[in-house]
Order: structure tokens, then sequence, then C-alpha cells
């Protein structure tokens, strides 16, 4: 079993702690991760380390946080644009691949009759109509998107318009049958009034 520390905090361990716990939110890790590595390093539980973050240094660094976000998302934005960009070049692979082979597959005295640069050009445009028609598609999908969006929001707004009409309902309701209650009782009252003078 390992021997867990119980003395004070010092500055240096806070800063150590506030060190690791900002790398890991904007590398985009979790700051449990964050708290088990600090915890190893100064031979400390994770759960120590979290409470320490969480009722005290957290404070401090309320605008590394805030920076360590923006970071994080700008981070996340780049790796997302590689991916497309990867992805683009996929795309620019495979034609590439198909021109090599349809010009591989022409019947043709020699090589440069088949790399002729019309052929080329003609695979190239073809290439470039099937990026913008991808385009095309993810501007309609974007447009789709938004027009969900905004009918969810309009029915959001009708459901909650419904649930106070119900709401309203209901009490009204509810005012009534205290009325209809109100009203027997006093029937009974009077019934019970004329058969004690009878």
């Amino acid at each position: 079993m390992s021997m867990t520390r119980q003395d004070a905090w010092s500055q240096d361990e806070d800063l150590l702690l506030a060190e690791v716990v900002l790398r890991h939110i904007r590398e985009g890790s979790t700051q449990l991760t964050a708290f088990e590595e600090v915890g190893k390093q100064l031979s400390r539980t994770s759960a120590a380390c979290g409470f320490r973050w969480n009722s005290f240094v957290r404070k401090q660094y309320k605008s590394g946080i805030e920076l360590a976000k923006k970071q994080r998302k700008e981070y996340k934005k780049k790796a997302y644009q590689k991916t497309q960009l990867h992805g683009k070049e996929e795309v620019a692979k495979e034609v590439v691949v198909q021109v090599d082979h349809t010009l591989n597959q022409t019947p043709s005295s020699s090589p440069t009759d088949s790399l002729n640069l019309q052929n080329i050009v003609t695979y190239l445009n073809s290439f470039e109509s099937l990026v913008s028609q991808k385009d095309q598609e993810k501007d309609k999908l974007q447009k789709e998107l938004k027009i969900l969006k905004e009918e969810n929001f309009k029915l959001s707004r009708i459901n909650e318009e419904l649930e106070n009409k119900i709401h309203t309902i209901e009490s009204e309701y509810r005012s009534i049958l205290e009325i209809l209650e109100k009203a027997r009782k006093l029937v009974n009252k009077e019934d019970s009034k004329k058969v004690q003078k009878v």
C-alpha cells in the first residue's frame, strides 16, 4: 500500500496542480486524469488533488481556465480541418488512381500518347466538379439543419404555450371543483337545517 500524505499543500504543489490541470484542459483530456497524474507526482490521492483543485486552486486560475478552453477549441478546430483536408487528399489520390487506371487501359502505341495533357485536364476537371458537388451537398445539409433547428425552436415554443394552457385549465378545473364542493356543503347544511325544523 502506498503512503498518502496528510500535510498541508505548499505553493509549489498548488502550482504543479494548476499547470497539469490546465494542460489537460487544453489537450481535451479530463480533470480526473490530471488529478491522477498530480497524485502520483505528489504521493497524494487523486481525490485529495480534486478536492484541493475545486476548493482552492481553481478560484485563482479562472482566466487561465478560460484561456485553456479557448485553446482546446482552436486545437479541435485545427484537428477537424486537418481531417477534412485529409479526406480531400484521399479523394484526390483516388482520382489519380482512376486516371492512372484509365490511361493504362487506353490502347496506345506509346506511353507518351496515353499521358495526354487533355486526359489529365479532363480528369482534374471531373475531380473539381466532384469536390464542388460535395461542397454543394454540405451547404444543402447545413441549410436543412438550420431549417430543422428553427422548426424545433418553434415547436418547443408551441409546446411551452400548450403546457401553460394546460396548467391554467387544470388550476381553473380545481377552482371549479372547490366551488362545487362548497356549494354541496352549503346545500347539505340547508337540508340538515330543514330536517331539524321539521
